[in-house]
């Protein structure tokens, strides 16, 4: 068994997006995904996105993504990598592709200059909040995070 990781390429956004409704379907928000392939497409490979893409292979075939970009702290004055996504598909999963995927985003982090590593978790999905307490990772509990989206968006920017 050979696990590998490699950038993703635009003719894998049908398989990325397939590992996003996948991962929707877990959270219990298949309903908030919106995206469609040729937007997956367009948003991560464009010349201009923010957005980068990785796929894990086992044995050749696709089992896992991350999707990440940088974003900057001005305490550090140093960017940051910020993990959007991690997804590896349940009947692949205690294999180490996780992991895998995990340290190969450290790496990228560490090969950037960047002061930070940073992702978010569900507070109920403790599965995952154990892998990454196993990894070294430590939780930021004072942070809270919050999000204007949708119409709290256009209504707050036209007010």
């Amino acid at each position: 068994m050979t696990i590998r990781i490699r950038k993703a390429a635009p003719s894998d956004a049908s398989t990325i997006h397939g590992f996003i409704l996948e991962l929707a379907i877990y959270e219990k928000a298949e309903h908030e995904v919106k995206a469609s392939i040729a937007e997956i497409e367009s948003s991560i490979f464009s010349s201009d996105s923010p957005a980068k893409a990785l796929i894990c292979e086992k044995d050749g075939e696709p089992i896992g993504f991350a999707v990440y970009f940088y974003n900057y702290s001005t305490w550090q004055g140093k960017k940051g990598l910020y993990l959007e996504d991690l997804y590896v598909s349940p009947k692949h999963r205690g294999l180490g592709a996780g992991k895998f995927l995990l340290r190969h985003l450290a790496q990228v982090a560490v090969e950037e200059g960047c002061g930070r590593f940073e992702w978010s978790v569900l507070d109920w999905n403790q599965p995952a909040i154990d892998f990454y307490d196993s990894v070294g990772a430590k939780a930021q509990a004072e942070w809270v995070k919050y999000r204007l989206a949708g119409d709290d968006l256009i209504h707050f920017a036209q007010s």
